[in-house]
Formats: structure tokens, C-alpha cells, sequence
């Protein structure tokens, strides 16, 4: 089939549309610099030139293809909550866009903020309404599109999907470590961050748009939860810096914007994802990909 993908020279986006590729799909990637519209023709795929804020071309991306995959976000967190806008406008273009098509969509969410602190949060948790601290309405918005009777697919992604080239929150952290002079966590840092390898997360995508049209909710969380104490720690190992535990009030100061993010205690199923899939993530783990994918300069550790 012909996926449209936006997003599809990002991070996870390029590693959507590079699994899709090796299995004899064709990609329409969307494209909004000569750059990204480069790296995309060099890997195979057709390129549409524009960006999320541009209804005409969403629009036409999803005319032109059989399904659609959308993994673009603008990442500005300094104005977040446009951000999340221009997100939530997007993935109502595309979805009136194949309404009575019954072409699968797949919306990408995030998992964070997602349950109750400390408990496991499953594919059958429906996500809190957007907020002024976390504005990001992408769930919202997809399921909308389903009652509508437009079956939209989610992909919850976990804070850390990983591999060489991550420009997430974790090297964030690091750039942070590195600023500070040490790597910190909060109070005791058992809390959980679930984690994926970026082509684990991909191939979740692939086979979800495979599986074909549904409503359903999928965690590409290859790992449950790891606690955020051992990423701290294993920042602190990679930059030879100290570790030190902050009170939630110290961890403000620390962390600035990121200080939500890194009391998150999010530990996540993907049973249900595993079962439906058939989805064996089999990339390597958080901790070994962060010694081995690059996150730290060759000289420091």
C-alpha cells in the first residue's frame, strides 16, 4: 500500500517510513525544507512538499495514499501549547479528509500523564483532558474522529523512544547534566519512565497499518517502566559528573520546564499491543542503548 506519513523525516518518523519501505510499501513522506525533502528521496520514498500547517497538503497526502500515519509534531517547548494546536488541527484535516474511506490512520500520542501516578496504565486508559500544563490534545482529538465514525488508530509513545539520533528528553538531560555539573533525580527516583527502541516503535506502526481501519489504542512501550534514578545514574556514569537525589522543590529549580516530566511515574502494559500485533520488540533496552548509541561524547566516562 501507499502510506502517507508526516513526520517523516524525524526521528521516528524516518524510522517509520525506512520500516515501511523494507516491507514493499510505498511512502508519500511530508516535507517542509529542501533538507528533509532530501533525506526522504534518498531513502526511496516520494516527497510532498509542505508542513502541518498547511490544510491543502494534508488534504492531499491523504487523497493520494491507501492509509495514513501521522508522526509530526513541531517541537518547540517554548511555545508548547501552539505546538499542540497545530497538532490537534492536523489530525482533524486528515481524519475529515478519509472520512467514508475507511483507510487506516494512525494518530501518534504520548503515554505521559496518562493514570494514576504509580499504577500501570493500559491500552484501555482513556486520556485526561488537555490542560494548561500538559496541552497536548492528540488522543482527544483522534478519539473525536472515531465517534464521528472516522475509525482512527493511536500509537502511544513512551517519554523515552530511543536509538541513535534521539533528540528527546533524554539527550535533553544530558545537555541539562552537562550544564548543571551533575545529573539529578527526584527524591528517591523509583519512579517509572516506560522506554522503546526507536525500529521497535516503528515496526509497531508498520504492523498496526497492516492490521488495517480500527479504533484501537496501541503502547509502544518496550519496556515497562524503568526507574528514573538509573537513568539519572546512568547520565551521570557517561559524563563523569555526580548523581545527587533533589527535593521536588530543588528538582523546579534543576529541571525547569522538564521538572514535570521527570517526576513522571508511568509504568506501562503493552499486553494488548503484543497480542494484537504480534509485536515483539526485540531492540536493545534503554540503559544499554544510552553506553552504546551515542548519547555521550567518546572522551567523557
Amino acid at each position: 500500500m501507499q502510506v502517507f506519513v508526516t513526520g517523516a523525516s524525524g526521528f521516528v518518523g524516518s524510522a517509520v517510513t525506512a520500516e515501511l519501505l523494507a516491507h514493499g510499501h510505498r511512502v508519500l513522506g511530508l516535507a517542509r525544507s529542501d533538507r528533509s525533502a532530501d533525506a526522504l528521496a534518498r531513502t526511496g520514498a516520494q516527497v510532498l512538499r509542505g508542513d502541518l500547517e498547511a490544510p491543502e497538503t494534508l488534504r492531499e497526502g491523504a487523497r493520494l495514499c491507501d492509509a495514513i500515519i501521522h508522526t509530526g509534531f513541531i517541537h518547540d517547548f517554548a511555545h508548547y501549547a501552539r505546538c499542540c494546536a497545530i497538532d490537534r488541527a492536523a489530525i482533524e484535516t486528515l481524519g475529515a479528509a478519509i472520512a467514508g474511506t475507511n483507510k487506516p490512520f494512525i494518530v501518534t500520542a504520548g503515554l505521559a500523564g496518562l493514570g494514576v501516578p504509580g499504577e500501570v496504565v493500559s491500552e484501555d486508559d482513556i486520556a485526561p483532558p488537555p490542560t494548561d500544563l500538559y496541552p497536548r490534545a492528540s488522543d482527544m482529538a483522534a478519539r473525536a474522529l472515531t465517534a464521528r465514525g472516522i475509525p482512527t488508530m493511536i500509537m502511544r509513545l513512551p517519554p523515552s523512544v530511543h536509538g541513535r539520533g534521539d533528540h528527546g528528553f533524554v539527550p535533553m538531560l544530558i545537555a541539562l547534566a552537562r550544564e548543571k555539573g551533575r545529573s539529578a533525580y527526584v527524591g528517591g527516583g523509583s519512579n517509572a519512565w516506560p522506554a522503546a527502541h526507536v525500529t521497535d516503535a516503528a515496526r509497531a506502526y508498520r504492523l498496526a497499518v497492516e492490521r488495517g481501519p480500527s479504533a484501537e489504542t496501541f503502547h509502544a512501550a518496550a519496556e515497562r517502566g524503568v526507574p528514573f534514578r538509573d537513568i539519572a545514574q546512568a547520565i551521570a556514569g557517561g559524563l563523569d559528573l555526580p548523581c545527587v537525589s533533589l527535593s521536588a522543590g530543588e528538582a523546579r529549580t534543576h529541571f525547569g520546564w522538564m521538572a514535570h516530566f521527570t517526576a513522571l511515574d508511568q509504568p506501562t502494559a503493552s499486553e494488548r499491543t503484543r497480542h494484537l500485533l504480534d509485536w515483539h520488540p526485540r531492540g536493545p533496552d534503554l540503559l544499554t542503548d544510552m553506553a552504546q548509541a551515542g548519547y555521550f561524547p567518546v572522551s567523557a566516562g
